[in-house]
C-alpha cells in the first residue's frame, strides 16, 4: 500500500503495483463503486505486468476507508449508498493527488495517465478536464453526460468505452456524449454493440471475454502510445543492464555475493537438461560458491546471438564454449575432465520481479555436449556435435546433414 497526501493535507491509502523493472510510466486506476477490492487490485497488477507503475487510490476513504465490496446482495446496496454519498469534486481531487504522487515518485518516468471503471470512468473524464493527466480512459462511465460543458478544458488524449446496452448510461446519455465529444480530436470513443454495463469485469453478470479483451488491448495500446516512449525503453534497458551485471559477476569477477545481490530472495535457477541449480538464496549460495563459479573452466567464452527484452523477462541466445579441463558438476555431473573443447548453443530465459532476477531457465543440447566429449557416438545416433553451434553462428551452413547421412 502507498500513502497519498490529499490536496487538503490529509492522507489516504492506495494499492501500488510495480513492474518487474521497478520503473515505468504511471497509471492511476480509478475504482468502481465497490472500493479497492480484489478486481481493482488485479487491474493494477495487470498494468504492472505490462511495464506500468499502477496506483489504485481508495476514493471512499473520506466516508469509510479500506472498503472491499462485491457486486452481490447487501454489498451491492451498500455500494449504491456510497456512490450516492461520495463528494464527486473531492474524489476528482483525490484522483489528481494520486496522479501527483506518481509523478513525484522515483519509480515513474514522470508521465501519468488514468483509467476508471463505472464511477471511476466518469472520474477519469473529470480528472482529464480539470487536472490534466497525460491521458485518460473511461470504461462505461456513469454520468459523463452531466459534465459535458467541461469538455472544452480537455488538453490530453481521452479514450471512452461505451456499452450500447448500458442502463446506467442509457441511449439519450450516449447520444449526448457522442454529440459533445466525437468531433474533438483528443477524444476517441469505442461503442460495444450488445454489451451491458461492466462487460469488462471478470465474474460479473455482464462480463464478455471477447469485448473485455478488445477494450483492454485498445487501452493498453493507447497507454503505450501516450505514456511509454523513452520511459518504457529505459525500463527495458534497466533489465538488460541488471542481467549483464549478473553474468559479469558469475563469469568475470566470479563473486557469489554480488551474483546473489542481483536476485530476489526466493529466486531459482534451473539448468533444464541436468536439473542443477537451486531455489532461494541459501541453496543458490551453496550452488554458486561450491559448484558453479569455481568449476568454470578458465577459457569459458560466450558469443551473443540474440537478445529479446520484454517488460518482465529477457531471452538470451548465445554459443557457450569451454575446454573441459576441470570438473563441471553443474553441467556434467559425475564426468571427469576430458580435456576436449565444447561449443554448444544455449538459451537463457530470465524472469524479473521488482528489478531483480526471479528465475533463470537455461537450455542447451546435452547430446551435442556429450558427443563432443566422446561420451556418446554421434555417428550411430541422430544427434549433432559442434556443427549445431556452428550453424547457429552461420545459418548458411548446410541443413539436413543428419537426414542425408548414409
Amino acid at each position: 500500500m502507498a500513502t497519498i497526501k490529499s490536496f487538503d493535507g490529509r492522507e489516504f491509502d492506495g494499492y501500488l503495483a510495480i513492474p518487474a523493472s521497478g520503473y515505468g510510466p504511471g497509471i492511476v486506476v480509478l475504482q468502481e463503486i465497490f472500493g479497492v477490492n480484489h478486481y481493482m487490485r488485479s487491474v493494477a497488477d495487470w498494468y504492472a505486468s505490462h511495464g506500468f507503475v499502477a496506483l489504485c487510490p481508495d476514493l471512499f476513504w473520506r466516508i469509510e476507508p479500506g472498503l472491499e465490496l462485491t457486486d452481490k446482495g447487501d454489498d451491492w446496496n451498500r455500494a449504491i449508498e456510497l456512490y450516492q454519498a461520495i463528494d464527486e469534486d473531492k474524489a476528482v481531487e483525490d484522483s489528481a493527488a494520486a496522479v501527483e504522487f506518481l509523478r513525484r515518485s522515483s519509480l515513474c518516468n514522470g508521465r501519468v495517465g488514468a483509467v476508471g471503471f463505472c464511477m471511476g470512468g466518469n472520474l477519469a473524464y473529470l480528472l482529464s478536464a480539470r487536472f490534466k493527466p497525460d491521458c485518460a480512459v473511461g470504461y462505461y462511465g456513469v454520468s459523463i453526460e452531466k459534465s459535458l460543458d467541461e469538455a472544452e478544458n480537455l488538453s490530453g488524449p481521452l479514450l471512452l468505452h461505451i456499452a450500447k446496452n448500458d442502463k446506467f448510461c442509457p441511449p439519450d446519455a450516449q447520444t449526448q456524449i457522442h454529440a459533445a465529444l466525437a468531433g474533438n480530436p483528443l477524444v476517441t470513443i469505442h461503442d460495444y454493440e450488445g454489451m451491458d454495463h461492466a462487460f469488462g469485469r471478470p465474474g460479473g453478470e455482464h462480463y464478455d471475454a471477447a469485448a473485455a479483451e478488445l477494450a483492454n488491448l485498445r487501452t493498453l495500446e493507447f497507454f503505450v502510445h501516450n505514456l511509454a516512449g523513452a520511459g518504457m525503453a529505459t525500463a527495458q534497458q534497466t533489465l538488460s543492464a541488471r542481467w549483464d551485471d549478473h553474468v559479469k559477476y558469475e563469469f568475470a569477477t566470479r563473486n557469489t555475493d554480488d551474483t546473489l545481490e542481483t536476485m530476489v530472495v526466493d529466486s531459482y535457477v534451473n539448468h533444464v537438461p541436468v536439473m542443477t541449480g537451486g531455489v532461494g538464496h541459501a541453496e543458490l549460495r551453496e550452488f554458486y560458491s561450491q559448484r558453479f563459479i569455481p568449476q568454470m573452466p578458465p577459457d569459458t567464452a560466450m558469443t551473443p546471438v540474440s537478445r529479446t527484452i520484454g517488460v518482465d523477462r529477457i531471452v538470451d541466445e548465445m554459443v557457450f564454449e569451454f575446454t573441459h579441463t576441470s570438473k563441471m558438476d553443474w553441467m556434467l555431473p559425475e564426468v571427469e575432465p576430458t580435456g576436449k573443447h565444447v561449443k554448444v548453443a544455449l538459451v537463457v530465459i530470465v524472469h524479473f520481479r521488482e528489478g531483480k532476477l526471479a528465475h533463470e531457465h537455461i537450455y542447451w543440447d546435452q547430446a551435442s555436449v556429450l558427443a563432443q566429449l566422446g561420451l556418446i557416438d554421434s555417428s550411430k545416433l541422430p544427434v549433432a556435435g559442434v556443427e549445431s553451434a556452428h550453424k547457429v553462428l552461420d545459418p548458411t551452413l548446410p541443413s539436413n546433414e543428419l537426414m542425408n547421412r548414409i
